[in-house]
């Protein structure tokens, strides 16, 4: 097999890979929202107009850990998250008023269960610090986890306190193009246009234990008829180190995202529940013709997840199904010298989050 490099990378937690991070905020008639999702966890934003949800006159916000990079390839847009604002900060039309904060941020513990970034199944616990805001043209998004912040993990995972990665990190601006423009580019559902990053970089200790990724492309936000809140982005990656991966230092392959939230249940208490899924789908990469049948050209992620959101605390949970992720191919037989074993890198996996806002 190819790519031993690779292996040794899979064997610490994957760290960009485990991680989920979403945040979803309506301000007063408006929708914010964040999706994250890298090798740790896959990310995304999107900021909705206040005519797409039937639904006003509430601050919610949810954030996922950036449990959602690829998602690892899986994934993950917020706006302010207190719900104890006063509908007399927002306008006659339904928009925040000038007292509404644009920057928003908070930590989040999260743990997590058989995440399949990688041919061995991780788990961890680690902690995550987010922001998200718009301001004119600019959506802000990203996170940065520790991972393994307790020491508690199986033996696939490791952090800071066992010679794994320290830090890892996502940042995911998109910035509008019709606000840059002055002009409109709406036609038929598709309602506003972004330029979209995504920028993922995993802090190994050794070049081998590393992963610098940036996606770059273009995003829209889609008018559906419902109250389904749907965008999407397609992106070109330009991969720097990669784990020691044979498609190092190129541009190699696509990532087509799509995002969509459902708002289910608004508490007479100011809490809401709400449901947000994104999928991510990376195709047209050369890594299975460079490492060989171990991996794979294409990788998908699929992330549900049920936000509970109360004044400055949420809960969250949530089910994430993997195909061949990380690239790594399905039951194909490995050995990174432990002897042989299955990869299992299709399957689903798990994560709880506890986490508050200031």
């Amino acid at each position: 097999m190819d790519g031993v490099a690779d292996i040794d990378a899979v064997r610490r937690p994957d760290g960009a890979r485990s991680r989920l991070g979403t945040t979803f905020c309506m301000e007063y008639g408006e929708v914010v929202v964040k999706q994250c999702s890298s090798r740790r966890m896959v990310c995304l934003s999107q900021r909705i107009l206040p005519r797409l949800l039937p639904v006003a006159g509430l601050t919610l916000a949810v954030s996922l850990p950036g449990w959602a990079a690829t998602g690892p390839s899986v994934g993950a847009d917020p706006l302010p998250l207190d719900t104890t604002a006063p509908p007399s900060a927002a306008s006659a039309d339904g928009a925040p008023s000038s007292d509404t904060p644009w920057f928003n941020q908070d930590l989040t513990l999260i743990g997590s269960k058989d995440i399949s970034f990688g041919p061995r199944p991780s788990d961890d616990i680690y902690l995550e610090y987010e922001y998200y805001g718009r301001k004119g043209p600019y959506e802000l998004y990203g996170y940065i986890d520790a991972p393994k912040v307790l020491g508690i993990g199986n033996s696939h995972d490791s952090g800071e306190w066992d010679k794994g990665s320290p830090v890892f990190m996502e940042h995911e601006p998109r910035i509008s193009i019709d606000e840059l423009t002055g002009h409109s580019l709406a036609f038929g559902p598709f309602m506003e246009f972004y330029l979209a990053f995504d920028w993922i970089y995993d802090m190994g200790h050794t070049k081998v234990d590393r992963a610098n990724t940036l996606y770059s492309g273009f995003g829209t936000d889609i008018k559906t008829g419902t109250p389904v809140i749907l965008s999407a982005n397609l992106y070109a990656r330009r991969q720097w180190e990669n784990y020691g991966a044979a498609n190092e230092n190129s541009w190699d392959g696509y990532r087509a995202q799509l995002k969509y939230i459902l708002p289910l249940k608004h508490f007479d208490n100011g809490a809401s529940l709400t449901y947000i899924g994104f999928t991510n789908h990376d195709f047209g990469s050369d890594l299975h013709d460079q490492a060989g049948p171990s991996r794979t050209a294409n990788a998908t992620v699929a992330t549900n997840v049920i936000l509970y959101n109360y004044k400055h605390v949420r809960l969250m949970t949530a089910g994430r199904y993997f195909h061949n992720g990380g690239q790594w191919k399905d039951g194909t037989e490995l050995n990174f010298g432990d002897g042989n074993f299955n990869a299992r890198s299709t399957g689903w996996g798990y994560y709880f989050g506890i986490g508050y806002q200031f």
